[in-house]
């Protein structure tokens, strides 16, 4: 089976293996993503627009426990699949084993401060009287099943890099598709009646039941993912540093991405009129939408990794090219759809997510999030390029993606802009930062490429001068 999948990796047509590897993780982010929207959506409908605010209060800590588990995830798929390019069987052990050791004492701890804290943490992130009973009962709940979630995700990541995609998108939606199915048994009045948190507890039992289903995968002999369970908690320590290395620029653009959310509720805060809580839950729906705009984005990178680390480590430059040019483009014209349909649809998606259609959550919604999108015309090359540099083994690069659109970009210009426009400020300094940060992405990228077979003729840069990048 592994020389079945390297023979794919390394010489099977390149636009077919992009849309052979893609297809299943993009069917898994668009039912991932049909799975945060029909939450939100549920739980609009049980509990009303202010639980989406209470919803999401509790993004922050999720967001840094998600942004965990993608950074050593990710980086682990990227230090495996480049010894999977060079056939180094033990190094490929070692990043599989250190990655699920290291995700499992990380999420744990996450979970047990996050819980000690829940109060501190909520008030912090801008809760308010209105929506903080909302946030603390579904985030006490999520942080349960935080463990089982974060290695659900590096097990995902792990399982695409050895070639086997179909495995992880099945685990998708076995996970989605039972939160679906759980979520109106627990929020509604003809179920459980359990609100908010019945939505908490149908995310935490599908979570499991799809870790359930990849880990039982990746224990047949058809894997490539040599799990040992006789090490106990032991890790390789320079896999380890290389796999936070290059998984650290996702890391840093995911936990910014809860400082982000953070710094917006406080400027909703300071400049919404009236009771900022319906702002807040406004936030949440472009947040929600926004996601599930982006996450079938996501699943072509995703398909696109496996193979630019493979044939880098193999110095197939060539194909890697080929690859990175035929995914750019689709992701490219596909964010460009994205903004014609929120252009066209913006109000009605706030419609739907307004049990009593509640004038101001539409209308102000609607335009807010127009007014957003004009940044999805560029943000493609954002997401593509940072996933390019870390698949092979540059950090730095890809963390200057990274901090360009969240730290350089959005926040000074968000409190430039509240200051004199009030909230408005916030929705036009997103579409400023996406379209700039996109720009830079563009000029890095055509770097990249000419760059490739050129400037880097070696199949693998070791652990010490990755360290040396990044630091």
């Amino acid at each position: 089976m592994k020389k079945d999948r390297e023979e794919m990796l390394g010489k099977y047509d390149v636009k077919k293996l992009l849309i052979k590897l893609s297809v299943p993780a993009v069917l898994g982010m668009v039912v991932n993503a049909l799975y945060n929207f029909v939450d939100t959506l549920f739980v609009a409908q049980g509990a009303g627009e202010i639980a989406i605010g209470g919803l999401a209060l509790a993004f922050p800590i999720q967001m840094i426990a998600i942004a965990f588990s993608l950074m050593i995830g990710i980086g682990g798929a990227s230090v495996f699949s480049r010894a999977f390019g060079r056939r180094d069987y033990k190094k490929m052990d070692h990043a599989v084993n250190s990655a699920l050791r290291v995700g499992f004492v990380g999420a744990l701890a996450i979970a047990v401060l996050g819980t000690i804290y829940i109060d501190e943490l909520l008030i912090f992130f801008g809760a308010t009287s209105s929506n903080i009973g909302f946030a603390k009962d579904y985030l006490s709940i999520v942080l349960i099943g935080l463990v089982f979630t974060s290695l659900n995700m590096i097990l995902n990541n792990l399982t695409r890099a050895e070639g086997r995609p179909n495995i992880a998108m099945v685990s998708m939606m076995i996970g989605t598709g039972l939160n679906i199915i759980l979520d109106p048994i627990f929020i509604f009045n003809f179920g459980f009646g359990l609100g908010v948190q019945g939505a908490a507890i149908a995310t935490v039992i599908s979570q499991i039941a799809a870790f359930g289903y990849i880990f039982t995968q990746a224990l047949t002999k058809k894997s490539s993912l040599n799990i040992n369970f006789k090490g106990g908690l032991l890790v390789d320590f320079q896999t380890v540093k290389e796999t936070i290395a290059v998984g650290f620029p996702t890391f840093l653009r995911n936990s910014l991405g809860a400082f982000l959310a953070i710094v917006i509720y406080r400027l909703i805060n300071q400049y919404a009129e009236g009771d900022p809580a319906i702002y807040i839950s406004i936030y949440g729906v472009i947040n929600r939408v926004v996601m599930f705009i982006f996450l079938p984005g996501f699943g072509v990178v995703q398909g696109l990794v496996p193979i630019v680390g493979f044939n880098y480590g193999a110095q197939n430059f060539d194909r890697l090219k080929l690859a990175i040019k035929l995914a750019t483009k689709f992701i490219a014209l596909y964010f460009v759809g994205g903004f014609i349909f929120i252009q066209l649809f913006s109000k009605y998606i706030f419609t739907i997510f307004s049990e009593d259609h509640n004038l101001l959550f539409i209308n102000y919604g609607s335009q807010a999030f127009r007014i957003m999108s004009f940044g999805f015309l560029l943000v493609g090359f954002q997401i593509v390029v940072s996933s390019i540099f870390q698949a092979l083994g540059y950090p730095l690069r890809a963390m200057l993606i990274a901090l360009s659109r969240q730290i350089l970009f959005f926040i000074p210009i968000a409190y430039l802009l509240t200051r004199y426009m009030g909230i408005d400020g916030i929705w036009i300094a997103f579409a400023t930062a996406d379209i700039l940060s996109g720009l830079i992405s563009i000029i890095l990228l055509v770097y990249a490429i000419k760059g490739i077979g050129k400037i880097e003729m070696q199949s693998y840069k070791p652990t010490n001068e990755i360290i040396q990048e990044v630091i």
